[in-house]
């Protein structure tokens, strides 16, 4: 038996409202009972460092640094810094594991944070207000960042602007914490788009991009030397029979590099497309239903073997075995009941390659 754990946020009347825990058995797929781990209002997503020591978490007042007990699943608040705005939409760790990146959705700006030694909350080292609009009537009346992230050689961010339909960049010093504008400062996407998650390729040389109002997912090759980006592709998510309402949530590549996933708020599904090896362009494999409604956030074990998605409107998360050749999913037992889930993430563990 090989066990982990894995956490849920959810916010649910009768059980609570924070971070809950599952064991997780990585080869049976057999899951436990959820118990909330802290409490929390308004949970929102979350990630934890590489080696699953730290949690950090944002929520509607802002966001929280946790202590991990990666054998019991216990978390211990280290600290907690509250949003000028209401709380961000989205954080990650830089590469170096010393900084904090997140987008203020509806404060309309990306800022960054140093992390003391014990991983607790520093002083912010950076603070970039977004501005512009898009074609949508009432998404994209002002920049809406949704997401930001490094680059693979830590030398750029990259902001996905929902509000803007831009993605912005920017010069990062991974020394100091520093933001910069690039030069250009922004690639623009096909108006409506409203770009919503980011997910780098495991080689460094492809970007791939959710867009929420359009339902697809573009590709774009990234050049590191001179911080470029440059269109090869946008697919639908959706397939092409379906004609009702839809938004892309969250979009994941598998570690292996062979297979991308994007799910279907609306469709109620996950998208899964092949990358090809040489150009990093998608073939869509499959849709799979998620078993319930509106699944907006999911997450695969570090080895690619699992692939664990929520249902918000449908107060459950659901568990799919990854084909270890195609990337395929299959639903796999129950699914675990979960008030109105928020995010996934599993404490890491070994790593393992689809096909390699």
């Amino acid at each position: 038996m090989s066990s982990g754990i894995v956490f849920l946020g959810t916010s649910s009347a009768s059980q609570g409202t924070g971070l809950a825990r599952i064991g997780f058995d990585l080869e049976s797929g057999a899951a436990t009972v959820p118990e909330l781990a802290t409490e929390v209002a308004d949970p929102a997503l979350f990630v934890l460092s590489r080696n699953g020591a730290r949690l950090y978490l944002c929520h509607s007042g802002g966001l929280s640094a946790y202590a991990v007990d990666a054998v019991r699943g216990a978390l211990s608040l280290l600290n907690h810094r509250a949003a000028e705005e209401r709380g961000p939409s989205h954080v990650s760790l830089d590469h170096t594991g010393r900084f904090v990146l997140d987008a203020n959705y509806h404060g309309g700006f990306v800022e960054v944070l140093a992390l003391a030694a014990d991983g607790s909350l520093g002083d912010r080292t950076a603070l970039a207000r977004h501005e512009g609009r898009s074609v949508h009537p009432e998404r994209q009346t002002r920049a809406y960042p949704h997401c930001f992230t490094v680059d693979p050689t830590n030398r750029y961010a990259i902001a996905a602007d929902l509000g803007a339909d831009q993605l912005v960049l920017y010069r990062f010093d991974d020394r100091t914490g520093a933001l910069a504008p690039h030069d250009p400062p922004f690639r623009s996407v096909t108006p409506g788009s409203g770009p919503r998650h980011l997910a780098w390729h495991p080689s460094g040389q492809w970007l791939y991009v959710v867009n929420e109002l359009a339902s697809s997912v573009s590709l774009f090759r990234w050049d590191a030397a001179a911080g470029r980006l440059s269109d090869l592709q946008t697919i639908s998510t959706l397939p092409a029979y379906f004609a009702g309402d839809n938004t892309g949530a969250e979009i994941v590549v598998h570690p292996g590099g062979r297979v991308l996933y994007a799910s279907n708020r609306g469709h109620d599904s996950l998208a899964v497309f092949a990358i090809d090896d040489a150009s990093g362009r998608l073939t869509m494999l499959e849709t799979i239903g998620t078993r319930g409604r509106t699944p907006r956030y999911f997450a695969l074990d570090p080895g690619g073997s699992w692939l664990i998605a929520d249902n918000r409107d449908s107060d459950t998360a659901v568990i799919f075995r990854v084909d270890a050749a195609t990337g395929r999913l299959t639903p796999h037992g129950d699914p675990v009941p979960i008030g109105r889930p928020t995010g996934v993430a599993f404490v890491p563990a070994a790593e393992r390659s689809l096909g390699g």
